[in-house]
């Protein structure tokens, strides 16, 4: 009688999760209240409800390496901003295009895409949203195209490296033989391709509001970036310091400094070498605490979903139906992958499907490091990136950017990027199951 209780308790648990996840996911698409709020709330009843245990929220499920990482990069960039370098930056990119607003576009998108590519993708936007605010209030254009491209381009660059992206650092870290160079080589190629495709879509997508008169380009081609550096002196400790931060970031495997302790050591270096005392408050402002209580409450509700075996039982359920066919699996992966990462968290998901996948391979008689299994590493790599751009909530760049735009006042909504990132990354799926299907599966059929 007592198991059976248990267990009724267990299923009323599950149907609580899913209710709990699903509401505050409707609340966040709805946005009439703050998402950190509804995110906070949705956390809240995870845990009274006994869904989430708390100290299992703060000990695994809520990411303090993404949550430190942010703070301490947005603490550096907010002390950099106030130096005028990301105006003298903007307007000598916007001089490098002519003033054209579409180049200006493809220029901004292309560096945050190798960007994302070398540094992680949240560093990299956290880096050009300030540029690019700069560069679209010097020609007066609307600036929410040329944000949604970069949230685009960061993904997208991303996926193209072992460090790029959460997912493949974890893909990484778990399957050994998969090293920098595997993902460059088998990643970079694909990631070129989407790069493009999503580039000529966007230009068509966006040409129509991108349009200045002569008179504004040459208004700014005679401007002069010199002008726009108002501390020297604090410049040049702020882009040392960041430029340490970011040779920390790719130095990681020599170092060994978690990415987070790199960020954070690098903001309190420059707060004590550059930053006086009376105006520490107003550095710990620049801090996005709506998009930091944002990621808190969201890696506690996903965690939901976890401690009561939803995410496991539907990657379970997905590798079931393949039948141990490495093409199907394959395909089915890249998919649900990318679908699944549009709308929860990636870092969850491939944390659940990494040993499913080496249990399945031992399953069809491979070994873990069998060249036959490679394809559903890629497969799960390029999903869980790619798929980051389905929504705004898909990716950690994506909050970011969509917070720094609220506060500027030129935010979008979950539908602005919906309708734009929806069917892009649709495109770039579409793309990478080709590119899998005749790089590696072809031969196995």
């Amino acid at each position: 009688m007592e198991h059976e209780i248990v267990h009724e308790t267990a299923n009323w648990q599950i149907y609580l999760a899913v209710i709990i996840f699903l509401l505050t996911y409707a609340f966040i698409i709805a946005e009439k209240i703050n998402r950190a709020i509804v995110a906070l709330l949705g956390a809240f009843l995870m845990v009274a409800f006994k869904i989430v245990d708390i100290e299992a929220a703060f000990a695994h499920h809520i990411d303090w390496g993404t949550i430190t990482l942010l703070i301490g990069m947005m603490i550096l960039v907010g002390i950099t901003s106030k130096t005028g370098v990301f105006q003298y930056a903007a307007l000598k990119s916007a001089k490098f295009a002519k003033g054209d607003p579409i180049r200006i576009l493809i220029v901004l998108s292309l560096l945050t895409a190798v960007g994302s590519a070398f540094l992680d993708n949240v560093t990299t936007v956290l880096l050009i949203v300030p540029v690019t605010l700069s560069i679209t209030r010097l020609i007066g254009v609307n600036p929410v195209p040329y944000l949604i491209s970069e949230v685009l381009f960061s993904n997208i660059g991303g996926t193209a490296t072992l460090i790029g992206d959460p997912p493949n650092i974890m893909i990484g870290n778990a399957v050994k033989h998969l090293t920098f160079n595997q993902f460059l080589f088998n990643l970079t190629p694909v990631v070129i391709v989407i790069t493009l495709v999503t580039m000529v879509l966007l230009y068509f997508m966006f040409r129509k509001q991108l349009k200045v008169e002569e008179s504004e380009k040459q208004k700014l081609m005679n401007l002069d970036e010199r002008e726009y550096i108002k501390d020297p002196v604090l410049m040049k400790k702020s882009l040392t310091v960041l430029g340490l931060t970011i040779l920390g970031f790719i130095l990681h495997s020599v170092v060994h400094l978690e990415p987070a302790v790199v960020a954070i050591g690098g903001a309190t270096i420059l707060m004590l070498i550059g930053v006086k005392e009376h105006d520490l408050e107003e550095v710990f402002h620049s801090v996005e605490w709506v998009t930091i209580f944002f990621f808190a409450g969201l890696f506690t509700l996903v965690g939901g979903l976890v401690d009561t075996g939803i995410i496991k039982n539907l990657a379970e359920q997905a590798l079931t139906l393949t039948g141990g066919h490495i093409p199907t699996a394959a395909v089915l992966i890249l998919w649900v992958s990318g679908i699944a990462s549009a709308t929860i968290d990636n870092i969850p998901f491939v944390a659940t499907m990494i040993p499913l996948i080496q249990d399945m391979a031992v399953g069809m008689g491979y070994a873990i490091d069998s060249p036959e299994i490679n394809s559903l590493w890629w497969s799960l790599a390029l999903g869980a990136c790619l798929g980051g751009n389905g929504t705004l909530i898909g990716a950690s760049a994506n909050v970011i950017v969509a917070g720094i735009a609220a506060r500027e006042g030129c935010g979008f909504s979950y539908f602005d990027f919906l309708k734009i990132g929806a069917p892009l990354t649709l495109v770039a799926l579409a793309i990478s199951h080709v590119y899998i299907y005749f790089r590696y599966l072809i031969a196995l059929l």
